[in-house]
């Protein structure tokens, strides 16, 4: 099946982080690619963007918005069919199901429910396993082998809009924010016995997800809270630096750019924060704001001191609210350009190389050129039938996207 291109209009974490030696370079192993940056690495722009992207393969795997993520010849997919949270491996190549493992669980119903009831948090493979967060904040882990449970948590509490932050593997462990609205606590359990290693508690999980930084060889878990940032020491969870940062719903991960963090939301704009250590204690200052531009419910790319984002339409928030592709300069804050057609209230941009590459919530996939003048449309595909509110994967001259039941592959050829 081929899907013919429009013409018109514009559209809108690595090794180091797993800790491990074969991460691949085409793999896309946790939320936002292997360093949660939306980098894509093995990607080639064609020579001439074809008028058609190729259909390969569609599989029915569930409702649900967490992204998909690749290792090696293998899809794994984390949805809702019925009553269960499903997880689903799935052959690359052939589109077809591996194993699949299910559990009862509620749907994610009342406000920021339905029709959005499947699970947000996308799934983390590392080390032989997968670990999973269910919306209603069920931790799992399997075995990325074979689908049988290593270990399952059930966390008490979630925030307000169900649990969206996604699980991270750090040096041999499964590190995740759990809990509800006004209090939660970000857990470190071993990911071979599922035991607690350490727990930093706090105020509740923002919808974002944490990230890695590093500073003078100190690891530390950076991510967004209900009310702000805060950065725990990898080690032992304890709190190593915080910041006021208080968006409409905290929804962004944390951008890493050395030692700055650049967060990005409605009603809070997009935030710059220089973090310095000083006789060992840290500390993180604010460098500049950005009110206009602010990204909902997407993070921006960072790319060649360039911030690329999607910020919603005249300030309009809120279900069904248009956005627009926004550029800025990382180092200042200062805007670069928005583009003015209206695009889906959700997306991703990821940084293919010579190209970046967007997917909106109306499922249109956008090639265009990086720069700070203005926007160069190089291609546009229509995807899915039906939104998507997901991250693609790109590995190589594959796409593959997550739609509200099914994963497609489709390649540029």
């Amino acid at each position: 099946m081929k899907i013919a291109k429009t013409t018109t209009g514009v559209l809108v974490g690595c090794v180091l982080l797993f800790g491990v030696s074969g991460v691949r370079a085409q793999d896309w192993p946790q939320w936002r690619g292997p360093n949660r940056d939306n980098k894509v690495t093995g990607f080639t722009e064609p020579k001439t963007w074809p008028k058609e992207l190729t259909q390969k393969w569609k599989i029915k795997v569930g409702v649900g918005d967490a992204s998909p993520v690749l290792v090696g010849d293998r899809v794994y997919v984390f949805t809702r069919d019925g009553g269960d949270e499903v997880v689903t491996c799935v052959d690359a190549a052939k589109g077809t199901e591996v194993w699949k493992d299910k559990y009862a669980a509620p749907p994610a119903d009342g406000p920021g429910g339905r029709p959005h009831d499947g699970p947000r948090s996308s799934p983390a493979v590392a080390d032989g396993k997968v670990c999973i967060l269910g919306a209603s904040g069920i931790l799992s882990c399997l075995n990325a082998d074979k689908g049988t449970v290593v270990w399952r948590k059930e966390s008490k509490g979630k925030p307000q809009f169900w649990t969206a932050a996604s699980p991270l593997i750090l040096d041999g462990k499964c590190i995740a924010y759990l809990g509800g609205k006004g209090k939660g606590e970000i857990v470190a359990y071993d990911l071979a016995t599922g035991d607690e290693k350490w727990k930093w508690t706090g105020d509740g999980p923002a919808y974002g997800s944490p990230v890695l930084m590093t500073i003078d060889k100190t690891k530390m878990v950076v991510t967004l809270t209900e009310k702000g940032l805060v950065a725990v020491n990898a080690a032992d969870g304890k709190l190593l630096w915080n910041a006021a940062f208080s968006a409409q719903y905290n929804s962004g991960t944390p951008v890493i750019d050395g030692q700055t963090v650049i967060c990005s939301g409605p009603n809070a704009g997009t935030v710059a924060f220089k973090v310095e250590n000083k006789d060992d204690s840290f500390e993180a200052k604010q460098l500049w704001k950005n009110t206009p531009a602010a990204g909902i419910y997407n993070t921006p790319v960072l790319k060649d001191g360039l911030l690329f984002g999607l910020t919603s339409t005249g300030g309009g928030r809120g279900r069904g609210a248009p956005t627009n592709i926004f550029c800025m300069k990382a180092e200042t804050g200062q805007d670069s350009w928005t583009d003015s057609t209206k695009l889906g209230e959700c997306g991703a941009i990821l940084d293919a190389g010579s190209v970046l590459l967007a997917l909106s919530s109306d499922s249109e996939l956008l090639a265009f050129k990086p720069g700070d003048k203005k926007i160069t449309v190089l291609a546009k595909y229509k995807v899915a039938d039906s939104p998507i509110w997901s991250c693609p994967i790109i590995a190589g001259n594959r796409v593959f996207v997550k739609d509200k039941d099914s994963l497609i592959l489709w390649t540029i050829e």
